[in-house]
């Protein structure tokens, strides 16, 4: 493999001699530019404006036209005695969790390799601590007249440094989401669910591949012997809007169902499925329905017995307790009595009166004159 870097990993005071070596390749199939007339090479050639003749490559430099209209010209030497700590270098910044860095950064990938068996133990010791913390550490390096900020992550227990780009790189998102409120109903996140659990069951990645190379080599061959080239019927195109969402994702649930047959949602049986499917789309579940008129006849029977409990405290209230009945009876048969030994005397009193009145008119009246005997 050849090597695409060489330089040293600093990891505080201890340093790890290492290459890189580019970690992907792309299997596109090479094509060029011909003319379409007659099929001749078309080919991009160096030419000098100046001198008005074509250039050989190793006579090529870079240029920086300014605004006022000079041109500044930078040569290999110049880029690579630029003063840069990072041009041999990559110095460990920090270590962070992965989920820190947006994967919308990551850029080329590269295999970090060690440059001498030196370097082995430090190696291994950066990886096994990655791998130990579950962190990635956040470094900068200077490739191929560039700067960025990168990453080392640990890949099959070797280390990989992944570049990135800056962070004011990422062009803003404002504006392409929908901006209005769209809700989302149970049902339908229900269903989005179970679609993506029995898609993703026994996924393997593996398993992909590139069907347009594929396509495109058959062209080819067909070019090649003289044969017609093969067509294949062409997929129907996907609806512009969706109606229903309900039917569609039903739709898209049974399609997925009957490709793969031996997968199905975890936790959820087809008659669950199948019924979670089948209801409305418009009216809420009768369940939940049910629910409400059971709250809300709680709510009244609570309200009723509230209302009688409040009734009862203020009848309670109202009523004078059984010690105080008892006390004010007891008080008013006394008051009764008084009254009555009162009247009593007063009628004693009123029968003695009269009797000696009595006894005094008896006493003051005249003897009765006797008969005369004849």
């Amino acid at each position: 493999m050849q090597t695409t870097w060489k330089g040293t990993i600093s990891f505080g005071l201890v340093s790890i001699p290492v290459h890189l070596y580019s970690a992907t390749k792309e299997h596109d199939v090479p094509l060029h530019q011909v003319h379409a007339k007659d099929g001749g090479r078309v080919r991009m050639k160096r030419y000098c404006e100046e001198e008005e003749k074509e250039v050989p490559y190793a006579e090529i430099a870079k240029g920086y036209e300014s605004p006022d209209g000079r041109t500044v010209t930078l040569t290999d030497e110049d880029l690579a005695d630029l003063p840069l700590p990072s041009k041999k270098i990559i110095d460990v910044l920090a270590f962070v969790d992965e989920g820190e860095i947006d994967p919308l950064m990551f850029s080329k990938a590269y295999y970090v390799g060690v440059a001498d068996k030196a370097a082995s133990k430090p190696y291994a010791l950066l990886r096994d601590a990655l791998v130990e913390s579950g962190q990635i550490a956040v470094t900068k390096i200077a490739l191929r007249s560039r700067e960025s900020p990168a990453v080392l992550r640990v890949h099959d227990g070797t280390l990989v440094l992944q570049t990135c780009i800056w962070p004011d790189e990422v062009r803003p998102a404002t504006g392409i989401a929908p901006e209005e409120d769209v809700t989302v109903r149970p049902q339908e996140l229900r269903m989005a669910r179970s679609l993506m659990e029995t898609l993703s069951e026994d996924f393997d990645l593996e398993q992909l591949h590139d069907d347009y190379q594929q396509a495109l080599q058959q062209v080819i061959e067909a070019r090649l012997q003289g044969v017609e080239i093969p067509h294949e019927e062409e997929a129907g195109e996907a609806p512009d809007n969706v109606i229903d969402l309900m039917e569609a994702l039903r739709s898209s649930l049974r399609r997925a169902k009957d490709a793969h047959p031996d997968r199905s949602p975890a936790g959820e049986t087809d008659t669950e499925a199948e019924d979670t499917a089948a209801e409305p789309a418009e009216e809420p579940p009768p369940r939940r329905r049910a629910a409400a008129k059971k709250t809300t006849a709680t709510r009244t029977t609570a309200t009723r017995t509230t209302a009688t409990k409040t009734t009862a405290t203020r009848t309670t209230a109202s009523k004078p307790s059984a010690a105080t009945s008892k006390k004010s009876t007891t008080a008013k048969k006394s008051a009764t009595a008084q009254k009555s030994a009162t009247d009593k005397k007063s009628t004693s009193a009123k029968k003695s009166t009269a009797a000696k009145k009595s006894t005094a008119t008896t006493t003051t009246r005249k003897p009765a004159t006797p008969r005369k005997a004849s």
